[in-house]
């Protein structure tokens, strides 16, 4: 995929959804972070059904401490690895509340010095929370952006390094966001759904098809 065609594929994207915004509920930036933190091998779905009892008793690092190991397990574990990612959000809380005054950091080095917190959920917490123009790259992302030949590569951290050197500035905020979307609805993994696609004719994998139907 060329430069023009980035162009266009990203402003078809943003004409469709301007202002796109993650699945995931929260009204905090405390609680963006433990969703994200949650979400790890989890839908958005599942995450958001488990935070809606969890953030109405706890919704600050300090309240989650106070509930204690044993209830937030209890309040998550219909998320897997939930007993894993209880012990990370409590040692989460305890640092925020003791090093940041209970507030969540606004940079990548302390949020991955955050038990649970890896680069994937730094990002997501930097581009949501606080606007930094970051590509968190999920199986989503890493899958539409070689697929598409948008920003092809061998690991997340090679696709988005890519993916910041290919988009254009002006929807590099936005970008993420509809990546995960339209890999999550359309650029789908076994079946990808190309009839459906409106940037179709910008993609390394769907182009072709339509030229070869529209040759008799």
């Amino acid at each position: 995929m060329q430069a023009p065609q980035i162009e266009t594929f990203f402003a078809t994207l943003q004409a469709a959804n301007p202002s796109p915004q993650t699945e995931l509920e929260y009204t905090s930036v405390f609680e963006l972070l433990a969703a994200v933190l949650l979400s790890a091998q989890a839908t958005d779905v599942g995450v958001n059904k488990a935070t809606k009892r969890l953030f109405a008793l706890a919704p600050t690092p300090q309240a989650m401490l106070a509930l204690g190991l044993d209830r937030v397990t209890e309040l998550i574990r219909t998320i897997g690895l939930y007993r894993t990612k209880a012990k990370n959000l409590l040692q989460t809380c305890r640092i925020l509340v003791e090093q940041h005054g209970g507030e969540v950091p606004r940079t990548r080095e302390a949020l991955q010095a955050l038990p649970g917190v890896g680069r994937k959920t730094a990002n997501v917490v930097l581009n949501v929370a606080f606007g930094e123009p970051t590509m968190a790259v999920d199986t989503h992302i890493f899958r539409v952006a070689n697929r598409t030949g948008l920003a092809p590569g061998r690991n997340v951290l090679e696709v988005e390094e890519r993916l910041l050197r290919r988009v254009p500035a002006a929807y590099r905020v936005h970008a993420h966001h509809w990546l995960i979307l339209h890999g999550r609805y359309v650029c789908q993994a076994r079946k990808p759904r190309c009839d459906a696609c409106a940037v179709r004719a910008v993609c390394d994998f769907g182009a072709p098809t339509m030229k070869a139907r529209a040759t008799p």
